[in-house]
């Protein structure tokens, strides 16, 4: 727990969060950016965060919006994203966070969906992004752009520039407010179906990242690196609220591409993330280590050998061994090489989203990295479960926060229902009663166990693969395990109501490159990763990646790809999940002739 945090009661609501926080500490730094025109890392003090909202406010003020409309914000994570976020909740307004890769169609569905009257963009690309879906967005009142567009000649009124919207002034204007009113409408990312809007209180948020913050330690002085984006619920809760809420210190990545730089020039000290973060580390470190003297390979698997023992025998599930004598060598001799690639002074490691390789999770344990998983959904504010530190399963997905209830309910789903839990979908009556019953527990579809104070994941309801002969894969598991090789970048499996598996595979350039030199074939034909000599090396690595799953379910058949599945082309949602209908729509005729050939 950290010290002296600021708690729901305090807050009161999450505009009462941040105007506690300047009071209790206005001198400290708040974020940390990139400033583009002087090209270096810049600082701003919560003082001058409160000031700047204070703007926001009276700009918001003007618009003449009434406590409860809706405004929406498509930014990339920085300063500006919390201060109009803080503004609007301020003046009671309920936040819509819209992603900045969303497909234009998506965007439009939202912001008509939710009623939004005033929109804020980033710059050119979302402004171009919306084109598509102009006409589509006659319920906007007032598009704000923090930078300055080009409207190509076209007369837009309700487009107004950040800077001439602004007042040069304002004040941070305390407002009383209802904690158990809505603050924001949370859409999912929507693998199936249209996205629903999750309605999230105040209280929601305020207590889940209260709650958090009890289970995992985290001080005043902590430097988060911001890289999930904001509209992530787990970003937002756990990167934005919950280090206002402790005091610590937000540095804003500048992009993914530029993350492998940021790491090491901001070093910080807590990272969140999705578990495919750190599954394309761990590819990169076994590419290059394959390049290595067998020697240099021995010692780092001899390095997280004996770190994961350490590990084990720290958490009371292993005893002593003598080799754990040779871990301060092993340490300085590779550990600390790996992990200074990560900044070097990580102290925590959170991951959730999706499941977490077990083989990840060791290797980057086993490096000295303290590393946690959770689990959540958007509908409960997001966080269910998170391991401690001083009690860290890395097969399980944590222990419940308190205040939370779970039991096991038909066909082994979780259900669980707490002050976390959302208010409903907004405008879809039928579908919170889908979700929630009438004794307020929320289905969360996933199957799972309680073990000794742990819950264990253990599949998707609907994410399951009946085949011809009936039995049953989980599909989701299987793509994690072959994503495990660096060869697959994207991996899909198909079957249901067939009498074999297949798997649609998105190659990753660099290996696919490597492959097809040592196989005799031009990398850049997008043909070759098809032709018979490529397919058997793939179902041969496939095969290996997948051994431990049952026998019935083997991969027969694979069609390989190097173009990647974007959330551009509608193919995965803005968290990188797998969109399977729209996938397996878009390469019927390729599944087809999978299942013809002979």
């Amino acid at each position: 727990m950290v010290s002296n945090p600021i708690s729901p009661q305090q807050a009161g609501t999450l505009a009462g969060l941040l105007q506690q926080r300047v009071q209790r500490s206005p001198d400290e730094v708040a974020y940390r950016y990139w400033h583009e025109d002087s090209e270096c890392w810049r600082d701003l003090s919560w003082a001058a965060v409160g000031a700047a909202v204070g703007r926001w406010q009276a700009a918001l003020a003007r618009e003449g919006l009434q406590p409860g409309e809706r405004v929406a914000l498509m930014l990339k994570n920085g300063p500006e994203w919390v201060m109009f976020d803080q503004a609007a909740l301020a003046n009671g307004l309920v936040v819509v966070p819209l992603y900045t890769q969303d497909r234009a169609e998506n965007v439009a569905y939202i912001l008509q969906n939710a009623g939004v009257r005033l929109l804020l963009i980033g710059e050119q690309e979302h402004y171009d992004c919306l084109q598509p879906v102009w006409q589509q967005l006659d319920g906007l009142q007032r598009i704000v752009s923090l930078e300055p567009v080009d409207t190509a000649g076209r007369e837009e009124a309700r487009l107004v520039s950040a800077g001439a919207w602004l007042p040069d002034q304002g004040e941070l204007k305390p407002q009383a407010g209802d904690a158990h009113a809505l603050a924001t409408i949370v859409y999912t990312s929507g693998t199936t179906g249209r996205p629903k809007g999750v309605m999230l209180s105040h209280h929601n948020i305020l207590w889940n990242a209260f709650q958090s913050l009890k289970r995992v330690h985290v001080e005043p002085d902590e430097l988060f690196l911001s890289f999930l984006p904001l509209s992530h619920t787990l970003e937002r809760t756990a990167g934005y609220y919950l280090p206002m809420m402790a005091g610590s210190t937000v540095a804003y990545n500048r992009s993914i591409a530029l993350l492998a730089d940021d790491l090491l020039a901001v070093r910080p000290t807590v990272l969140i993330s999705v578990p495919r973060i750190f599954e394309r580390v761990y590819n990169k470190i076994h590419a290059g280590l394959a390049a290595k003297p067998p020697l240099a390979q021995r010692l780092f698997r001899l390095a997280v050998d004996t770190g994961w023992q350490r590990f084990e025998h720290g958490q009371g599930r292993a005893a002593w061994s003598p080799r754990l004598l040779l871990w301060p060598l092993l340490k300085k001799l590779v550990a600390d090489q790996v992990l200074a690639r990560l900044g070097g002074r990580l102290r925590l490691a959170v991951v959730g989203g999706a499941p977490l390789p077990l083989e990840v999770a060791r290797l980057f344990i086993g490096l000295g990295l303290p590393m946690i998983q959770g689990y959540g959904l958007t509908e409960t504010s997001p966080v269910i479960s998170v391991n401690p530190l001083e009690n860290n399963d890395p097969r399980s997905v944590g222990c419940l926060l308190e205040g939370i209830e779970a039991r096991i309910g038909e066909q082994e789903e979780l259900l669980v229902r707490g002050p976390g839990v959302m208010l409903g979908y907004w405008g879809d009556e039928t579908a919170t009663r889908a979700i929630i019953d009438g004794d307020g527990w929320l289905h969360t579809g996933d199957k799972a166990r309680l073990d000794n104070g742990q819950l264990y994941i253990t599949g998707r309801l609907k994410e399951i693969i009946v085949m011809a002969n009936g039995e049953k894969v989980p599909p989701a598991d299987m793509e994690m395990a072959i994503c495990m090789d660096p060869l697959f970048e994207q991996a899909m499996v198909v079957g249901d109501n067939r009498p074999f598996l297949a798997a649609l595979l998105v190659l990753a350039p660099e290996p696919w490159r490597r492959l097809a030199r040592e196989l005799g074939l031009d990398p850049d034909d997008p043909e070759a990763c098809r032709s018979s000599r490529a397919r058997e090396v793939v179902l041969e690595r496939v095969a290996r990646r997948i051994s431990s799953f049952p026998g019935y379910a083997n991969i027969r058949r694979v069609y390989c790809q190097l173009q990647p599945w974007t959330i551009e082309d509608g193919l995965i949602t803005p968290t990188l999940k797998l969109k399977r209908g729209e996938i397996q729509a878009r390469f019927e005729t390729e599944i087809e002739s999978l299942y013809r050939e002979r």
